[in-house]
């Protein structure tokens, strides 16, 4: 059979467990065990941000959902799921938001053009951007304008998982869980700290703050 790159990925899998269990024999018995990571990512799709390489953490010490340009939405089962499971069966403490300078998605959501079925996903990109036009064009060029639209973006992606019900209760019930905004870099790797982080709904318009009783 011929060698392909879809086979090359089978015996990187095999080098790497063999490298694991020479360095510790019972590595996959415990972590078979269960997790229990204090981290939910969520994160944009591209292939060039992998959670766990750029934070230099291990399997199982971060509860992963990715998607396109790093987007929560309120209408996502898919995300709402991953939240769900991860605040109240696996009991995150941490939820970080990280997007990254060069996003594809947010990029898109600048121009106007066509994608099919993408422009449903970008255009929630695409509010952030209206929302945000006045401190946008006094921006001096597109790069400046495209990593600012970038830096808002997750910014208002970490305003609306605070919106949801799931973070809410959350918090109600003080747990301490904590919700954070981060870009990542691509050109250095380093990733940026968005200060944008919160712990109640202090930070939200009275409208979004639910009536929740304490569980």
């Amino acid at each position: 059979m011929k060698n392909t790159y879809y086979h090359q990925l089978l015996e990187n899998n095999k080098d790497w467990v063999k490298n694991k269990i020479d360095k510790d024999p019972t590595y996959f018995e415990e972590l078979s065990k269960g997790q229990k990571p204090p981290v939910l990512w969520i994160g944009c799709a591209d292939s060039r941000v992998p959670a766990n390489q750029i934070t230099g953490t291990l399997p199982g010490e971060i509860f992963v959902h990715r998607n396109i340009a790093n987007m929560v939405v309120h209408t996502d089962m898919n995300m709402l799921s991953v939240l769900d499971y991860a605040v109240n069966h696996l009991k995150v403490k941490h939820i970080i938001v990280c997007g990254h300078y060069g996003c594809g998605g947010v990029e898109a959501a600048m121009q106007n053009k066509s994608l099919g079925l993408i422009n449903k996903w970008i255009r929630n990109i695409k509010e952030v951007y209206k929302e945000n036009i006045t401190e946008l064009n006094k921006l001096d060029s597109d790069k400046k304008r495209f990593d600012r639209l970038v830096e808002l973006n997750v910014k208002a992606q970490v305003y609306d998982l605070a919106k949801t019900s799931i973070v809410q209760q959350s918090w109600k019930n003080e747990t301490g869980l904590e919700i954070h905004g981060w870009v990542y870099g691509l050109n250095d790797g380093i990733i940026k700290d968005l200060k944008v982080s919160m712990d109640s709904t202090a930070h939200l318009d009275d409208i979004f703050t639910l009536d929740l009783e304490k569980k």
